[in-house]
């Protein structure tokens, strides 16, 4: 794997990184217009990865999602609903927006502490139930043991057994120790086929970080000044304001350009950004979702 790593500059690790994510997320406001209180929107996967989860509670959020444009014509929908692969089914059964994904987590979430096979299964089963989209964890333990081939390997078939189906690969970037760690992960994951790379499961503190995040976009930056391909970026948990939203959004802007700012290229996991955005948006209380 070290001749993967050294394919690519990573020069900018040696530069006070947080002193320039801060400087970044200070100045966001300039993005906080109405268009792009909307653009964000758009770019949630509305989430739902409880313990209590059941079928009643992701019917009513697919029929929210499917009921949106009634209620609030002037806007755009959000880009995905992403729930338990035991769930993707009443997600497929209830959502009626076309332009809305459907994903799943798998591959042994939110741990990624099983067997290959059993991944890979998981995997299938969430496709064939419905999902349009994969998120999966890295092996942060075999990641830490220095057993990168394995964790290259790993993410490879996963993604050859899900076809076309995009395939997020979640870093649980709070748990690495570094920034260097982080931008090593987020190459492995992409060389071995990830069509996004994502910080957090949200089950680990911290989860997203404006700096893991700067960091997953320097990488994304140069894989694609290295190969042409463009891969997305999502970050995940902890992000429930408008002025965590446009942190992020800045970054992405400033490091990737306006182009990565769609939902084929960016996302953002959240659970109640989506009514926050709504209130602030129309400037009063919104508690649709």
């Amino acid at each position: 794997m070290k001749e993967i790593f050294n394919k690519y500059n990573d020069e900018f690790l040696k530069e006070s990184i947080d002193q320039k994510v801060a400087i970044i997320a200070n100045n966001s406001h300039q993005y906080a217009t109405s268009d792009n209180l909307k653009k964000l929107f758009s770019l949630i996967d509305l989430t739902s990865l409880n313990t209590e989860d059941n079928a009643n509670k992701i019917v009513n959020m697919s029929t929210k999602v499917s009921d949106f444009k009634n209620h609030f014509p002037d806007m755009p929908n959000v880009a995905a609903i992403c729930v338990y692969p035991m769930m993707v089914h009443y997600v497929k059964e209830n959502l009626s927006s076309p332009n809305v994904g459907i994903a799943s987590v798998g591959g042994g979430f939110p741990s990624s502490q099983t067997f290959l096979e059993i991944k890979i299964e998981e995997c299938k089963q969430a496709i064939k139930a419905g999902a349009t989209e994969i998120d999966i964890v890295l092996s942060v333990g075999k990641f830490f043991e220095g057993d990168h081939a394995y964790c290259f390997k790993e993410i490879k078939a996963i993604k050859s057994a899900i076809g076309d189906n995009h395939l997020k690969v979640i870093l649980e970037s709070g748990t690495l120790k570094s920034n260097q760690q982080i931008w090593e992960a987020s190459i492995l994951a992409m060389e071995a086929g990830a069509d996004f790379i994502k910080t957090s499961t949200g089950k680990q503190n911290p989860a997203a970080t404006t700096d893991a995040v700067y960091v997953m976009t320097k990488a994304i930056k140069a894989f694609h000044e290295k190969t042409g391909k463009k891969i997305g970026v999502k970050p995940a948990g902890g992000i429930s304001t408008k002025e965590d939203a446009l942190a992020y959004f800045a970054i992405v802007t400033e490091n990737l350009g306006n182009e990565w700012v769609s939902s084929e290229l960016f996302r953002i996991g959240a659970s109640r950004l989506a009514n926050n955005l709504l209130s602030d948006i129309y400037q009063k209380e919104v508690t649709y979702f």
